[in-house]
């Protein structure tokens, strides 16, 4: 059955950039790339892997879910080494520049999928910024030093989540922004940069029913009006705040009307044009849905700003990707949907080779190809745009729980063990 509905009256949208500050082109910063979107133009990347593609491979001190970042000439990213967090930086050859370890890790709660490193370094070229399960969350000099370091589980309490700690960092500004949401005392929190000191803290305690208050998404930047601001996605509710003192500036409801318990929301949306796409619910037991918000208004928007939903297709864990002007998002057994953001309605929909392995990495798409990591090692190229053509698949040996990386024409993809850089 399908459902779809549009909004009756849609409020004036906000223009919304890709992009809050000037990046290099082959920079990849965050987590979902330097416009938050899974995405990056560009050419020459690989249209398969195999052995041979593999420039390098380096095994890594622990198990980590966390993606790399890139800027410039270095690769940040977080593990485990002999029990403790540590960040460490690599050169584009694979190379250790450095080090720098912390405290204790917090050994993961669920060990197969779970781990420690699961939030992914940002930055902004004048420092890196991780984030760990055990609560460390710590400012970087480019070259390792610890500029400034706190613990959150010290400071607030242990985060109460039933999978283990998933939402990444990002930067906004001279802000590091990080939303912690689950079962307890949830907040959204702006960190100045150079200090690590919380400049603000907006309480984020919503009413929402079991688990679904647990929270694993990324905020997303982008502008509202001539505001630097951020979305915030769980506990049911679309918030939105402005980046300079966290105030609200308009919230989105009725993403659960039938309020289903343990729906974790641990994909991230997406932003296309004025368009924000929300996943919702759990594909893994086919009670996925897809909605759509309109960006801009005020207040309580859930009656304006509501553009459309869907309840024929969903994701669980894999976030969707937005390139040149469509959304693609991965299902759980491999189905991947290109669809119209501003309707809701797909262009296509096609199938990677089934299997009873799920997707726990989101993909990412880079010059028209698109990489997707399975569960069990099994990584697949195709081209995407006006339709789909599988290129290619390859089993890298080791399980892959993290996002891979494109840039300069490379892959960066990181396994239970290794890291290595496919041409």
């Amino acid at each position: 059955m399908r459902t779809i509905r549009h909004a009756s009256a849609l409020a004036a949208a906000a223009l919304v950039l890709p992009s809050l500050s000037p990046l290099l082109a082959e920079d990849w910063p965050s987590w979902r790339g330097p416009a938050h979107t899974g995405s990056r133009a560009g050419e020459n990347y690989p249209t398969e892997l195999s052995d041979e593609k593999v420039a390098w491979k380096i095994a890594l001190p622990g198990k980590g879910a966390s993606s790399p970042v890139v800027w410039k000439d270095r690769i940040f990213l977080t593990a485990p080494a002999d029990g403790v967090d540590a960040a460490l930086a690599f050169d584009l050859d694979g190379k250790e520049v450095w080090k720098t370890v912390f405290g204790p890790e917090s050994k993961a709660k669920h060990m197969k999928l779970g781990t420690s490193s699961n939030a992914s370094p940002v930055t902004d070229g004048t420092g890196v910024f991780v984030y760990f399960k055990s609560g460390t969350f710590a400012g970087l000099e480019m070259d390792g030093a610890v500029r400034w370091k706190r613990n959150l589980v010290e400071e607030f309490g242990p985060q109460e989540l039933y999978w283990d700690q998933g939402s990444s960092p990002v930067i906004i500004g001279d802000l590091v922004i990080l939303s912690r949401l689950h079962g307890g005392d949830s907040w959204v929190a702006g960190f100045d940069k150079t200090s690590g000191e919380i400049r603000w803290k907006q309480e984020r305690n919503l009413d929402a029913p079991a688990e679904n208050d647990h929270g694993y998404s990324t905020p997303i930047p982008f502008r509202h009006g001539d505001k630097d601001a951020l979305l915030v996605w769980g506990a049911d509710q679309l918030t939105a705040y402005a980046a300079d003192d966290g105030a609200l500036l308009w919230s989105c409801g009725g993403f659960n009307p039938k309020e289903t318990k343990l729906w974790p929301p641990i994909a991230t949306p997406v932003i296309a044009g004025d368009i924000v796409v929300v996943p919702v619910g759990r594909d893994d037991r086919k009670q996925a849905s897809t909605h759509a918000v309109r960006l801009g208004g005020k207040g309580d928007v859930t009656a304006t700003h509501r553009a459309w939903e869907r309840d024929d297709f969903g994701v669980f864990v894999s976030s969707p990707i937005e390139y040149e002007g469509r959304v693609y998002l991965l299902r759980h057994k491999g189905e991947l949907v290109c669809l119209d953001p501003k309707t809701g309605e797909p262009f296509w929909s096609a199938q990677l080779p089934r299997s009873a392995v799920p997707y726990y990495a989101s993909p990412v798409i880079a010059g028209g190809i698109l990489y997707a990591p399975r569960e069990d090692g099994v990584v697949f190229s195709a081209r995407i745009g006006e339709s789909f053509e599988l290129l290619a698949e390859h089993d890298m040996g080791e399980q892959i729980l993290a996002t891979p990386v494109p840039f300069d024409g490379k892959l960066l993809i990181r396994t239970s063990e290794h890291l290595m850089c496919v041409k």
